[in-house]
This record gives C-alpha cells, structure tokens and sequence, in this order.
C-alpha cells in the first residue's frame, strides 16, 4: 500500500517532485526550481528554470542578474508533468507563496517561511487544506511567543522622544524586514524622513515600484551629523558597528528580529534597544497553522523541528522531521 506522500522526495539539498521533475527551493542549481520566496537561502542562482511568483522572480533579478523566469501569479493553476501546482500568498515577504502539489488524489503543501501577522508590504497567509503540511519551524519552540507589532517599535519612537540629540540606528535584513519597519513605522503616524544604509536602496525602491509606499527615503551616507539627530536610520545588521556607524550622532542601536527575544544574540551584537519584530510564525502561530490545515501528516523542516513533532504526535498527527541543508534563520 502507497505512503501517504510517496511522490515527493525530500533529499538534503531540497525536496524534489519526481513527476513534475522539480525542485522546491533547491540548494544548488537545477534544471528547474519552484521557489517560495527571495531569501537567498530558499531563493539560489543559476538555476534552468525559475518558477515564481512575479514578486519573488524581481527579487532573484535584483539579486543575482536576468532569470529564465516563469511567473506564477498567486492562484494560477499549472501543470507540470502529471503534477497540478498552485502558488498561495505566505506572508513572508513581498511575492513570498506557499507551494501547493496535487498529484494522485493527494495534496502537498510546502510551506516556505511563513507568517500569520498582518504585514503591509506582503500579501497575508492563505489556509488552504491539505494532506501532507511540510512546515519550516524556525521558531519552534514554545519560549517563541512574539509579542505585539506596534509596542515593539513604539520603543524606536521612544527613544527619539528621550534622547533628540542622538539617532536611532535600526538593524534590519535587506529583504523584507526593512521595508517593513520602515510600512509599520509609516502606519503609526511616523512621516519624518528615514534614512537608509546604501545597501537597502535596491530593494526598497523594488518594493515601492510593487506598490509598497514607504514614504519619504533618504540615503545615510553623506549627510552632516546635525542633519541625523532625532532620526530614524535603517541598516543591514553587519553595519551596525562598522566604520559606517561612527560618523552617526551618538547612535542608539537597535536591531529588529524575531531573535532578539534571546539576550545573548543581543549582547553578541552590542544591541542596545532589542525590537522584537519577525517575520516568521512563533510557537502559537506554528501550531494554530497546523490545526487551521488540518493536515494527515506534518513534515517539519529548517528549524527547531523536535518539539513541533513532538506537539503533533500527543495530537495524534502523524509528523517526521525532514534533514534539509543550507537553510539560515538569520533572514529574520
């Protein structure tokens, strides 16, 4: 009797679809991937064939030059080989999608990096029912508990309000996490100019000609140091304490990530105002999502995949962690 399942073949590299003959976000070149999102973790270059959503392929453009793109808008039915594939929205980042597999009577879904909060700059979660979730799991640990979108980073407008004289440095990743700090900040009334490192120009201008609006940007570099005072900065978080960083007004560094609720990463980065802001699902988003599915199997992957398995099975949800390389959980 066939395994639930049985068509899909997670192998270290990735998780291959024999008869699409496919990848999912494939950890080395291929002749043809799908690919949920534009981490580069998930996202590589060199591939065949790129099947994306419209968002994820201008991200892997800006990143690593012209594609052999398919587009995939979110919901459009495709068939390859005897495979039906669909794109939902994840939540994750701009054009990030969850990829839906139906083949023999059964679905699949690959999860991707997911997320449950509201988001400005992204489209939100899509349930969708299926038999086999394969879910990513980089906060899966009950500690994960993210608390609330706006108090987090009312703490960067506090800090103006305390300390005018200074600025405020915000470490955020280059894809996805700055732009929506820079939404979030937006939507809580904050018009003031922001300024942002070099590095996040590329993407930020993408995600406004996506029709993300992030209001008044200017860059970092070259401006007199009175100028900087009482303002917000964004920066990838390498910079924070590099050269870049000296020539700022008195900075308060902050970073916002989903790992900022462990202290230690926060002291390893000198962070003074950690703004625990991610973009991936916490514990009770993880598990709310699995009951949401209703899948027959959970298989977990990239991330803390024991206790997610463990809190299937008392629920007598059949789950297997799966033995992916190459993923990172610093994109948080």
């Amino acid at each position: 009797m066939a395994k639930l399942g049985d068509w899909i073949d997670p192998q270290p590299s990735g998780i291959y679809i024999p008869a699409a003959d496919a990848w999912v976000d494939p950890s080395q070149p291929v002749a043809r991937a799908l690919v949920t999102h534009g981490h580069a973790d998930h996202a590589r270059g060199g591939h065949g064939e790129v099947w994306a959503t419209p968002g994820t392929l201008a991200i892997m453009e800006a990143r690593y030059g012209p594609q052999t793109g398919r587009p995939v808008d979110y919901g459009e039915q495709i068939a390859l080989g005897t495979v039906n594939v669909r794109f939902v929205p994840a939540g994750h980042v701009l054009g990030s999608a969850q990829i839906v597999l139906e083949h023999r009577g059964e679905r699949v879904i690959v999860s991707g990096d997911y997320k449950r909060r509201p988001d400005p700059t992204c489209a939100p979660f899509e349930v969708t029912p299926c038999d086999v979730f394969i879910t990513e799991a980089t906060f899966g640990l009950p500690v994960f508990r993210h608390p609330e979108t706006h108090d987090e980073l009312d703490k960067l407008l506090a800090a103006l309000r305390a300390f005018p004289e200074r600025c405020v440095l915000v470490g955020a990743y280059a894809l996805g996490k700055a732009q929506r700090v820079i939404r979030e900040l937006r939507a809580m009334g904050y018009d003031d100019p922001i300024y942002i490192h070099g590095a996040l120009q590329r993407l930020c201008d993408l995600y406004v000609e996506h029709g993300v609006d992030l209001g008044d940007l200017r860059p970092a570099t070259g401006v007199a140091k009175a100028e900087l005072q009482g303002r917000i900065i964004l920066c990838p978080p390498g910079a924070l304490n590099d050269r870049w960083s000296r020539r700022l007004p008195d900075p308060i560094t902050a970073m916002a990530s989903g790992w900022m609720r462990v202290r230690q990463r926060a002291r390893q980065r000198n962070v003074e105002l950690p703004v625990i802001l991610s973009d991936h699902a916490d514990w009770d988003e993880l598990t709310r999502t699995i009951q949401d599915v209703a899948p027959k199997e959970v298989w977990v992957t990239h991330g803390r995949e024991e206790a997610l398995v463990h809190w299937c099975r008392q629920r007598q949800i059949k789950a297997r962690a799966l033995e992916l390389s190459g993923f990172d959980d610093e994109d948080d």
